[in-house]
């Protein structure tokens, strides 16, 4: 199984373009797959450089209705024509970043992505595209297991309410006794995604990639230093190797690496990861 970072918000090549997003491309013997497709189109340009051909994908993944993880979604259906894109029916609500003194900001997917109806298939809480190919959204959220994201918001006919994040889901992909998850930002806290993916699996997966949403942790802050030493913990049981960035944030990063060590490793545009 290979593993290939498209678009992420750093690059490990000059000739790669960085972003604020994510999109993953994974291949085994049966498939092609894409996560995600990044803010724009820049992960196409990127997937040439790399020699990745998106047009073979059969299968594609939106993580959740944030617009740097989707909206690169027209683009991606431009080229390739035959992928059906798995959601949660939920990623198409209207979802905003609301500050106080400020105008909320729309940062839900683009509106083109409504043209796209028939090319979506809405996803159930747990729902096996093909043998080994899982996904799940049925994440418990143990809220002192993940940051609080109070700016993120979605807009309803009462108003706005903290969202959810039941436009959220989780990939899982098995081959030759490995187990690979891929979670695009895991809003609902790494550790607690990782706890579904366990119950899923009757096992830690081998490897992790995706954001782990702790960028607006406040350093030094106690329930920061606590949220990262409880995820720390729970991540270093086990031998899974993680790969990580996005969303993740540097002061996370950084504290992670301290008691993960070698089971922690940057995700930048341009890695490739073979898992044997």
């Amino acid at each position: 199984m290979k593993i290939v970072t498209l678009l992420e918000n750093t690059v490990c090549r000059p000739d790669l373009a960085a972003a604020r997003g994510l999109s993953l491309y994974v291949e085994t013997r049966r498939h092609r797959i894409l996560f995600d497709m990044g803010p724009d189109a820049q992960f196409l340009d990127n997937a040439r450089r790399l020699g990745v051909d998106l047009g073979a994908v059969d299968i594609a993944v939106l993580s959740h209705g944030h617009s740097d993880h989707g909206g690169g979604l027209a683009a991606f259906c431009e080229i390739n024509h035959k992928a059906k894109i798995y959601l949660r029916r939920e990623a198409l609500g209207a979802y905003y970043a609301v500050l106080p003194g400020q105008a909320p900001n729309y940062i839900g997917l683009p509106q083109e992505a409504e043209g796209l109806a028939e090319r979506f298939v809405f996803t159930a809480p747990r729902q096996e595209l093909d043998q080994g190919v899982v996904l799940f959204s049925d994440v418990e959220d143990r809220r002192a297991l993940r940051a609080v994201a109070p700016k993120l918001q979605e807009k309803t006919e009462a108003g706005f309410r903290p969202d959810g994040f039941s436009h959220e889901q989780h990939l899982l992909v098995e081959e030759d006794g490995k187990a690979v998850l891929l979670a695009g930002c895991g809003h609902l806290g790494i550790v607690n995604t990782l706890r579904a993916a366990r119950g899923l699996l009757g096992r830690g997966p081998d490897v992790v990639f995706g954001g782990f949403h702790l960028f607006e942790l406040v350093p030094g802050a106690p329930e920061a230093e606590a949220l990262i030493a409880a995820t720390a913990e729970a991540l270093s049981e086990g031998e899974t190797v993680y790969y990580t960035g996005h969303c993740t944030g540097e002061w996370a990063f950084r504290q992670l690496a301290e008691t993960l060590g070698g089971q922690r490793l940057q995700a930048m545009c341009g890695g490739t990861t073979v898992v044997v």
